[in-house]
């Protein structure tokens, strides 16, 4: 070979090498990176979007959305999260209203940059599942009736083929997160996972800890809890609380509306939910409301539609669905290739989900969980009447007295920028339940810095820092 090949040669090798890390990402795929949003603000880290197909034959394909971390992805974990409903988008909710890097600015037509955004600490990866809901979808229309177990199935292929897509991050730390519904949704996937390590000689998932934010674990247990919370912040009687803590056996309270109670039960229900009115968020009782005529009027009208209360954009979910309906932000992200006959919204009506799976107890799936030596944090925003912390808290409690686990950290104050973050409490040095002071349902959409701190500490082992004298590094 002359001098002239052989520079040639290496002149290809590079060019080949630099396209890979520039367009592509170390072998990540090039038609799946997305340049830029439309009205996003410059950033330096890399953003992919595009399909994954679970089902070939069927044509069922979940839409994702990956985010690399702000500083040294290379060396940083793989954070999975997943929204709940069941039926609602993670994209829409976990990546552009909670804990991703933007948010969506008052008209509705461009970005914000999210400051405490998750990935400061890790990669992350949203995923609409299951197909139906958001972007993903089926060509089979009996796909659209599914339950959990369908759910964790096609997560699990979803994460297979997905790696194919990302080998890099065969070998990386995954944590498994999530809320409300993920409660189901995270503990199935972590044991079809576990499942898939025990019988496999290739693939192996490298599951470093589970986190689910106020999540559904047990009807029994959760339901009552919301009746409580409106008892205990004011928002019924006392004739009306006693009344449903008399009246109904939450024993055979079933998902998603309660058919077998007894009349005197409903009425007490009914009653209860008239009182606490439509004027308050279920989803975070201190918040303000957004009036949506108002808004969707501003929006039309490319005004600033944003209304502020507590520091939190109440309108967001509203500016969310205009921004992600808009075709230029579709083809950003590489997103409705198959043109669907319904605009996009946070969460679907197009499923036929199994009704009777809400009723299923997640406590023991968790055990087996543990019992792998995985960490489980369970997280409350304190101010959420759908599924309060007060339910919660007795279930990881059982949890704990289920698998003889002793207390080591006791329940006390954690702290972040010198006040109280919420309380935290932990078992075995394996289950840690934490609350976070004044966040809703959607803990970083309240509560973005708390929220960030506590997931920092979370994928880094690190415990919540019980003086205010202790700070961590974001």
């Amino acid at each position: 070979m002359s001098f002239s090949e052989m520079g040639l040669r290496w002149v290809v090798v590079v060019a080949a090498v630099v396209g890979l890390v520039v367009g592509g990402g170390y072998g990540f795929p090039q038609e799946d990176l997305v340049v830029k949003l439309p009205g996003q603000p410059a950033v330096k880290f890399r953003q992919y979007a595009g399909y994954v197909d679970v089902d070939v034959k069927n044509g069922r394909s979940l839409f994702y959305y990956f985010v690399e971390a702000e500083k040294d992805p290379d060396h940083k974990p793989l954070t999975l999260w997943l929204n709940g409903g069941p039926g609602c988008s993670s994209v829409g909710g976990g990546a552009f209203t909670e804990l991703g890097p933007f948010y969506p600015r008052g008209d509705g037509r461009g970005l914000r940059i999210n400051s405490k955004s998750w990935n400061k600490a890790s990669n992350l990866l949203f995923v609409e599942s299951p197909a139906g809901v958001g972007w993903s979808y089926s060509n089979t229309s009996l796909d659209y009736t599914c339950g959990d177990a369908s759910t964790a199935r096609d997560m699990h292929i979803f994460m297979m083929e997905w790696y194919k897509k990302f080998p890099t991050f065969k070998t990386r730390d995954l944590f498994l997160t999530g809320e409300s519904y993920a409660g189901h949704y995270i503990p199935q996937l972590a044991m079809a996972l576990l499942d898939h390590n025990k019988h496999s000689t290739d693939l192996k998932f490298n599951i470093k800890g589970v986190a689910i934010g106020n999540p559904l674990l047990r009807l029994d247990r959760d339901a009552p809890a919301t009746y409580e919370f409106f008892w205990s912040h004011g928002m019924i009687s006392d004739e009306t609380g006693l009344a449903i803590m008399n009246e109904c056996d939450f024993e055979d309270y079933t998902f998603p509306s309660p058919h077998n109670v007894s009349e005197s039960c409903n009425d007490a229900i009914s009653e209860a939910n008239q009182i606490v009115g439509s004027y308050i968020n279920n989803y975070d009782v201190i918040l303000d409301i957004c009036y949506p005529s108002i808004v969707e009027q501003e929006l039309r009208l490319k005004k600033m539609a944003t209304k502020i209360s507590i520091g939190v954009d109440v309108c967001m979910t509203y500016e969310r669905r205009f921004y992600f309906n808009l075709p230029e932000v579709q083809k950003a992200l590489h997103a409705n290739r198959t043109n669907l006959p319904y605009s996009w919204s946070m969460c679907t009506g197009n499923l036929n989900y199994n009704e009777r799976d809400g009723n299923i107890d997640m406590l023991p799936v968790l055990k087996r969980i543990i019992k792998h030596h995985i960490p489980v944090w369970i997280f409350s925003g304190d101010q959420d009447s759908v599924v309060p912390l007060i339910g919660s808290r007795t279930l990881v409690r059982e949890l704990a007295h289920n698998l003889n686990f002793k207390i080591t950290v006791p329940y006390a104050a954690w702290f972040h920028k010198g006040q109280v973050g919420g309380w935290a409490t932990e078992y075995g040095n394996l289950i840690t339940f934490v609350t976070v002071r004044g966040a809703a349902h959607m803990v970083p959409y309240a509560q973005p810095s708390r929220a960030l701190h506590l997931f920092s500490s979370f994928v880094r082992g690190r415990r919540l820092p019980n003086t205010t004298r202790l700070s961590i590094d974001e």
